[in-house]
């Protein structure tokens, strides 16, 4: 099977069409037995090939990534349909590409031609919370903020929080391995996962890892399906690792007038040990906009080129010993502000995290997702500034700057040929640059349809061989997503 990009010539010039091509291509007569099927094991209302329906479904938020027309989407109430919907495109040789709620920046989750989507929204069961072991079973169409309330109940905590906490699926963070605000204190989805049940490409049910705190029976087979994108099988239940619900944060902004200064400052919070449970850094182009979006002031100051936010969950006075610390690394920012009220600090995370809401003012967005190491932050947004000027483009960035993890955002005009080129070449450069400093071309946004060619530069050609291997062993077929990370 291989993989073929062509953009129509009535389409903008910021969508592609990503066709499937099969020895064998399956007939209309082969495609009507195959709906037949689908509707028999899901019913009428979970099987919609409308073409104006379907096309929703089509790609994720990424614009520029390559996507297709699905012959059908279908909703799956539980494993025993996933399977049926598996087995039933195998024998028909018709692609899978499984979905959350299409919250995705890397095009992941977009449609090739002629395709089955699989949407797990509607598996949205909260299985199990069982507190004595701090831990959760759910299936994958459960929202993650809904997930987060669920188990406060308990006095409990799933950390990972991608911005889209509030409408993206656990699925859909399993798929990309999705991080966000607090990585840098809990890591990301990875780090909460303790087992899934994945249904493989021959229709069988795996389950992998365990309920316990410890256990290294066997090849650790639940990362492998984490971060995978959907290319191995499809994630229909989740155990999953809880902490106990943290204090209220504490929150610290400081404004610096040079992005230098601010990454000197993020090094030393490093170096000196201390791990608040967010460190976030906004750019001067991230903060006009977002005061231009919420018509309101951050207090960074005409002169800001960086605002750093801080928080610590840790309570008491530990929380104050640590944004005290915090503050005195900070001495060069132009301002530092500590509070303790949590509606502040809700409201200054609610400026970050409207960062590319807010870049539409401007024109539509392209955001960008590279992970640098820690002290070289400061050099990547230089790097970015340089490329703002040569592209001629406005270029944010925002990102997660305790783990080094940085969201560039090119803003340019979808419908101009020019501004779409350049903004290609802008995106290509940031993550020439992204690599140049040490880093990689994605630190939770994952490889999807758009950075195929990258992810060779970056693992190399016996890395992407094991990668091609490891796919070919369990989805022989080329059943799962084709097209996306990698081609065979």
């Amino acid at each position: 099977m291989w993989v073929e990009h062509t953009r129509s010539p009535r389409e903008p010039p910021s969508v592609e069409i990503l066709r499937v091509n099969q020895p064998n291509r399956t007939s209309v007569w082969d495609m009507e037995t195959l709906l037949a099927e689908l509707r028999s094991a899901l019913g009428d209302s979970g099987v919609l090939t409308d073409a104006d329906v379907t096309a929703s479904y089509q790609r994720d938020m990424m614009p520029l990534a390559p996507h297709g027309s699905p012959s059908a989407v279908v909703f799956p109430l539980n494993t025993e349909q996933v399977q049926a919907v598996v087995r039933a495109c195998a024998r028909h040789r018709v692609p899978i590409v499984p979905r959350g709620a299409g919250s995705g920046l890397s095009g992941a989750a977009n449609a090739v031609d002629g395709c089955v989507v699989l949407v797990t929204t509607k598996m949205d069961a909260i299985v199990e919370i069982d507190a004595d072991n701090r831990l959760a079973v759910v299936e994958p169409g459960v929202i993650n903020l809904d997930l987060r309330g669920a188990v406060e109940k308990h006095g409990l905590f799933y950390p990972p929080d991608p911005s889209s906490y509030d409408w993206c699926t656990i699925g859909g963070n399993l798929s990309t391995n999705a991080g966000g605000l607090c990585c840098v204190k809990y890591g990301v989805t990875t780090d909460s996962v303790l087992g899934l049940e994945v249904v493989l490409a021959d229709g069988e049910v795996l389950r992998t890892g365990r309920r316990t705190v410890k256990g290294v029976a066997g090849y650790d087979l639940t990362k492998l399906f984490i971060g995978s994108e959907g290319t191995l099988g499809v994630i229909t239940r989740a155990t999953l690792a809880l902490k106990p619900l943290p204090q209220a944060p504490a929150t610290l902004v400081a404004a610096f007038s040079s992005t230098a200064t601010a990454g000197a400052a993020v090094s030393r919070i490093v170096r000196e040990g201390l791990v608040p449970s967010l460190m976030e850094i906004m750019d001067r182009t991230s903060i006009e906009a977002v005061e231009q979006y919420l018509k309101t002031e951050l207090g960074a100051g005409p002169g800001c080129a960086a605002l750093l936010i801080c928080q610590s969950d840790a309570g008491g006075e530990q929380a104050r010993h640590e944004l005290q610390q915090i503050e005195t690394i900070c001495a060069e920012a132009d301002l530092v502000y500590a509070t303790h009220d949590v509606n502040e600090g809700r409201d200054l995370l609610t400026a970050r995290r409207a960062v590319l809401t807010a870049l539409e003012v401007y024109g539509s967005w392209l955001t960008d997702d590279v992970c640098v190491p820690r002290t070289r932050i400061a050099e990547l947004i230089q790097g970015c500034e340089d490329v703002s000027k040569e592209v001629d483009l406005k270029i944010a960035v925002v990102g997660h700057a305790g783990d080094g993890n940085m969201h560039p955002t090119i803003v340019y005009d979808p419908t101009d040929a020019d501004q779409f080129a350049r903004a290609q070449k802008a995106f290509d450069d940031i993550l020439a640059i992204g690599l140049a400093l040490g880093g990689t071309v994605t630190g939770e946004h994952g490889i999807g349809k758009i950075k195929r060619e990258w992810l060779a530069k970056e693992i190399g050609p016996v890395g992407l061989r094991v990668h091609r291997d490891i796919k070919r062993a369990l989805d022989p077929e080329n059943l799962f997503n084709p097209g996306s990370m990698f081609s065979l």
